[in-house]
């Protein structure tokens, strides 16, 4: 039973009977490769946008000049950002930080100023599961998905009061504070173990470096060996009547750039051909375009992408090795360097990778190392898992207040 009042209508009505609109973002012909500069206006792409919010990693930039020229796609405080290809799911709410970035190509941009809707809701709403169903089932393209103006517009929507729309969001916002804190302390667990890593392995200034002697750049005591003799690559191919469709799935689009925690996944109900298997603590490495630097530890066993390499350490006391070689941005660079040229995308080469030189301190000084990394990845699976119960209830209750089950 409804507890208050609610409105039924759609994004375009909302749109028609407010101040505002919906619309695409530059074309290609407006914005070139060679546009973009080292620094200046972010401009948001596709694959910045996630479940309402943009991962600025590795974001284009465009100047004043540009942007001033594109100046009907710059986005203010309030406006909502969709992809408007691929995953048609993802979108972002632009706030005061990012009023005044452009809308990029593969984007559809919503303005919208009504009195009887708050934009914080909307962006909660257009997030709901049945509105993501929505989107997907009305998406149009054989090979990739791509929304327009007209679907977008057709999207239901249902509005409570202004001031329960308010409560709404209040609501919401605590589980993402509590959400965005953890994200905070997966970073900074990271960078402490990069940091780590780069200071032992790159920089040889490890506990008593002082007094031990280099010799054809390896510390007296270590050994010289090649990726492939600390792990190997698996391709346990499986077809999908194989698995559980409540298999997670990781997908090229789950894997986060610059982050070695896999903590977002799907599921295997979704996969309609054959995948690589992995288990928890198997790490997996985005071979397209390996330079996007998408490198983790799986906390799950599940099936992978075929676009992803599933890399095995040999043992588990080379596993922190391993991972933090891997993910590391020399090993990354190097990979990049030597990827094979696909008749579409570049492709990391394993048969490369796996040559790549890697410094092996004696077991001692190793087990140290160890006894830091572990503890740390350890860590970022506790607050993984935390942040995806926590998202789990967001989204349990959210719908329950917006369709009035739940009075708020």
């Amino acid at each position: 039973m409804r507890l208050a009042s609610f409105v039924s209508t759609t994004l375009g009505k909302l749109v028609e009977s407010g101040i505002g609109f919906i619309s695409t973002g530059p074309f290609g012909s407006q914005l070139h490769a060679h546009d973009y500069v080292d620094d200046g206006v972010p401009v948001v792409m596709p694959q910045q946008l996630g479940d309402n919010q943009i991962n600025t990693d590795g974001i284009a930039r465009i100047t004043e000049a540009d942007r001033d020229r594109l100046k009907r796609h710059i986005m203010r405080e309030g406006d909502i950002v969709f992809s408007r290809r691929g995953d048609v799911t993802r979108r972002a709410y632009i706030s005061a930080e990012q009023s005044g970035w452009l809308c990029g190509t593969g984007c559809l941009l919503v303005r919208l100023v009504h009195p009887d809707c708050d934009n914080r809701y909307l962006a909660r709403f257009l997030g709901l599961h049945q509105t993501r169903n929505y989107l997907i089932q009305h998406a149009v393209g054989a090979t990739m998905p791509n929304l327009n103006q007209g679907i977008l517009a057709s999207v239901p929507v249902t509005l409570p009061t202004r001031s329960e729309q308010k409560r709404i969001v209040d609501i919401a916002c605590v589980y993402d504070d509590l959400i965005e804190n953890n994200r905070r302390r997966i970073q900074l667990l990271e960078q402490a173990a990069r940091l780590l890593y780069k200071e032992w392995f790159v920089h040889l200034r490890f506990p008593g470096h002082e007094h031990v002697k280099i010799t054809n750049g390896v510390p007296d005591g270590w050994e010289k060996k090649m990726l492939g003799d600390l792990c190997k690559e698996i391709r346990e191919s499986v077809s999908p009547d194989a698995f559980e469709p409540d298999t997670p799935y990781i997908g090229l689009e789950h894997i986060p750039r610059c982050s070695i925690s896999l903590n977002e996944w799907g599921m295997a109900e979704q996969v309609t051909s054959s995948k690589h298997r992995f288990r928890e603590n198997e790490i997996l490495f985005g071979k397209i375009r390996p330079y996007f630097h998408k490198v983790g530890i799986a906390f799950v066993n599940g099936v992978a992408s075929s676009d992803a390499i599933v890399i095995r350490p040999l043992s588990d006391f080379l596993k922190p090795l391993v991972l933090m070689t891997v993910s590391s941005d020399g090993f990354v660079a190097v990979t990049s360097q030597t990827m094979k040229e696909g008749s579409k995308m570049p492709r990391a080469d394993w048969k490369q990778m796996q040559q790549y030189v890697v410094p092996l301190p004696p077991d001692g000084l190793l087990g140290m190392f160890n006894s830091v990394i572990e503890p740390i990845v350890q860590q970022l699976k506790v607050l993984s898992f935390h942040n995806r119960k926590l998202g789990t209830a967001r989204d349990l209750l959210l719908p329950r207040l917006m369709n009035g089950t739940i009075p708020v």
